[in-house]
C-alpha cells in the first residue's frame, strides 16, 4: 500500500503571529516557519502504518515556494520515503491545492491519502474533503484512530457528542485530528539521511492545473481586546448579574 501525505509550511504554531502593516494578512517576512501541526500527525500516522507492515511507501507532497523544501526534508527525516514539491506562490486556495493533488494521485496511484484536517494559517478545513470529492473516493474526517483490515480501513472519528467508527474500502482519503498520535522528533542521523532522499520538483503548468486565485482578501485585522473580568461579592450577586446581563445582551441582539 502506498500512502500520499500532503503537507503545508505555515507560521510556527508556538509563536504569536503579527499582522502585515498594510492589513493584507500575517507578516511572514521574518517569521519562523514549520510544518503544519496536523500535517505532522498525518506524516506520523503514515510512517506508523509502514512500520507495522501495512504500507510499503510514504510519499509527501507540498504546494508552495522553494522554501517548502525544509518541511519536506523534515518529513523525510521522520521516515517518509520520497518527497515532491509543486512550486507555486505562497498562498494557493484549497480548491487549487485539491486539483493539484488529484494530478499527483493520478500519477502516483496511492491507495490512501492522509492529510491534516486543516492548516493553522487559514483554518479552511477544505482540502481533504475537496480532494475526496474530485477523486470520487470515500473519506473520513477528524480521525482519532486508524486501522487497516485487508482492503478496508477502519477510522474512528470525533463528532459532536462522541465518537463514530466507519469502515471504508481503499482507496480513500482520511484527515487527521489532534488525538490520532504524537509525532516523533527526527533524530540527527535521520536528518542527515533525509538530505540524500529523492525530492522531485514540479510546477502547476506541468500538471495542467490553473491555480489562479478566485478570492481576494480585502482586510485582515486583530480581534478586539478581551475585556477585563470583575469580582462579585457572593453567589447571589453572581446569579443576579448573569440573569440581568444575559437579558440585556438578548435585547441588544
Amino acid at each position: 500500500m502506498k500512502i500520499l501525505v500532503p503537507i503545508k509550511r505555515v507560521h510556527d504554531a508556538y509563536l504569536r503571529p503579527r499582522l502585515a502593516p498594510d492589513g493584507s494578512g500575517v507578516d511572514l517576512e521574518k517569521a519562523k516557519m514549520s510544518m503544519n501541526p496536523f500535517c505532522e500527525i498525518a506524516v506520523e500516522e503514515a510512517i506508523r502504518l509502514c512500520e507495522a507492515g501495512e504500507a510499503s511507501e510514504v510519499l509527501v507532497v507540498s504546494v508552495g515556494p522553494g522554501a517548502c523544501q525544509d518541511v519536506l526534508r523534515t518529513a523525510l527525516a521522520m521516515g517518509a520515503d520520497r518527497a515532491m514539491l509543486i512550486e507555486a506562490p505562497l498562498h494557493v486556495e484549497p480548491l487549487s491545492v485539491a486539483k493539484l493533488l488529484v494530478s499527483i494521485v493520478e500519477r502516483e496511484q496511492p491507495d490512501l491519502v492522509i492529510t491534516g484536517k486543516q492548516a493553522i494559517d487559514d483554518d479552511s478545513n477544505q482540502t481533504g474533503q475537496m480532494l475526496a470529492a474530485l477523486l470520487g473516493w470515500p473519506q473520513a474526517t477528524f480521525a482519532s484512530n486508524l486501522e487497516r483490515k485487508g482492503a478496508e480501513i477502519t477510522v474512528t472519528r470525533e463528532i459532536d457528542g462522541g465518537l463514530q467508527t466507519v469502515a471504508m474500502a481503499l482507496p480513500a482519503v482520511v484527515t487527521t485530528d489532534l488525538r490520532l498520535n504524537e509525532p516523533r522528533y527526527p533524530s540527527l542521523p535521520n536528518v542527515m539521511k533525509a538530505r540524500r532522499k529523492p525530492l522531485e520538483t514540479l510546477s502547476p503548468d506541468t500538471l495542467g492545473v490553473d491555480i489562479a486565485p478566485r478570492l481576494k482578501v480585502l482586510k485582515t485585522e486583530e480581534p478586539p481586546p478581551r475585556k477585563a473580568g470583575t469580582r462579585v461579592a457572593d453567589v447571589a450577586e453572581l446569579v443576579d448579574r448573569l440573569q440581568n446581563e444575559a437579558r440585556i445582551l438578548r435585547a441588544e441582539s
